[in-house]
């Protein structure tokens, strides 16, 4: 079969090609492909982006043909109706039997199924935008999103209210994308109804998700990790809750003084006046307010090793989202066998099989606080019930291909 991948990240091999660095997101998706094309390695792959060029390009790197599209000075989250015509010239050369579109938030995935059709193309599900847009605000007061309006809001036209609408504008060409295709991958019950509600009558395909290489390879041990530290992953906007994380730090210091949060990305509380987000400056006024900004870390961008690295030094993960689907941030803290804890929001219930130890209600950070506290307490006491085997690289690729087996109405057998 020719499969063609259509993602919204760079892979490894085709930033090396273009002398560019690998992008710090999205590593689990070249994960996936790599043990897809283990698997079958009988089939053809390429894989298509877009890219902020001016030109349309083809590149073959390790066996792979890349396509990278140009954004022509557009933005990612817009349609980009010149896209329709390259797509077309995609699809002759390449001759795609599956056309594997990972995520649906991006309309680059769209403008192939307006120009080509939908046969042959199954959606994967990773966040969805038209559900997650109701969330945006992650119960941040209207007066304070007001307050939190900052000049380079005002000239970027990017406030935090003007992200959730960007969301919901972004939520409709999903839901076009959607209603136009038959198949989709998804991973808990939370993306099958949301999916199904939005187009009933989609074939849904259950699929694990497999995480960056990294985290298989190492086991968190407390005697190694700095007791009372907490780990969070993203803080760049509202639906990662780290406002509320920050509410609970109060309530935790009281018991133990010694805590300390660190945060993945950069540094929000040095960064410049005219370079700050909204949320950043309703973050960093929160810091100061609750009198905690000598115990708050930003790490600053780390990749793969680094990150696995952090999660391992730390005493606690921590996913304070508003609404996720099934986040890889916790999926890899599962794997590594470290202490979490994590909001009843989601699919992440269902990830971390329902268990009323590490869940509590996404508002309610006087429980956030309380599980947190629990896990201090138990040191290394933490026995995690959900099912691993979701993260099975070897097990995802055979269901990944058999997928592609019933989308592509073959009678294709993967080796084992």
């Amino acid at each position: 079969m020719n499969i063609l991948w259509i993602t919204n990240i760079m892979m490894p091999p085709l930033c090396s090609a273009l002398g560019l660095p690998s992008p710090a997101v999205g590593g689990w998706m070249f994960s996936s492909l790599e043990k897809v094309r283990y698997l079958a390695p009988e089939n053809r792959f390429a894989v298509a982006t877009v890219w902020g060029g001016n030109e349309f390009k083809t590149i073959e790197a390790e066996g792979i043909t890349y396509y990278l599209l140009p954004l022509k000075g557009k933005k990612t989250t817009e349609y980009n109706s010149h896209l329709e015509a390259i797509w077309k010239q995609i699809e002759r050369s390449f001759r795609p039997d599956v056309v594997h579109l990972h995520g649906s938030e991006y309309p680059h995935g769209l403008a192939y199924v307006r120009a080509c059709g939908s046969k042959g193309v199954v959606v994967s599900i990773q966040g969805l935008v038209s559900s997650c847009a109701r969330y945006f605000t992650a119960g941040i007061e209207h007066d304070t999103l007001k307050k939190c309006l900052t000049f380079r809001d005002f000239i970027k036209h990017d406030s935090i209210l003007r992200g959730q609408k960007t969301f919901e504008t972004r939520g409709e060409t999903e839901k076009e994308l959607f209603q136009s295709v038959s198949h989709v991958i998804g991973r808990t019950d939370w993306d099958r109804s949301h999916a199904l509600a939005i187009n009933p009558q989609l074939e849904y395909h259950f699929c694990g998700e497999t995480l960056r290489p990294a985290f298989y390879k190492h086991k968190w041990n407390y005697n190694k990790c700095e007791p009372y530290s907490i780990f969070v992953s993203q803080a760049s906007y509202p639906i990662k809750g780290l406002h509320m994380l920050l509410k609970a730090m109060p309530l935790i210091l009281r018991k133990y003084p010694k805590t300390r949060i660190y945060v993945a990305g950069g540094n929000i509380m040095a960064m410049p006046w005219y370079r700050m987000t909204g949320y950043a400056k309703y973050i960093r006024d929160l810091v100061y307010k609750l009198e905690i900004d000598n115990k708050i870390e930003f790490t600053g961008q780390l990749n793969e090793e680094q990150m696995c690295e952090r999660y391992l030094k730390s005493n606690v993960f921590v996913c304070p989202s508003s609404i996720e689907n099934s986040p890889n941030s916790l999926g890899e803290a599962q794997l590594l066998g470290m202490p979490y804890v994590a909001s009843f929001v989601g699919g992440i219930p269902e990830i971390v099989a329902y268990n009323a130890e590490v869940l509590y209600r996404f508002e309610e950070y006087e429980m956030l606080a309380e599980r947190i506290c629990n896990v201090f307490e138990k040191q290394d006491d933490f026995r995690d019930p959900s099912d691993l085997s979701r993260y099975d690289g070897n097990q995802n690729a055979q269901q990944t291909l058999a997928i592609y087996n019933k989308v592509a109405g073959s009678s294709y057998t993967p080796n084992n």
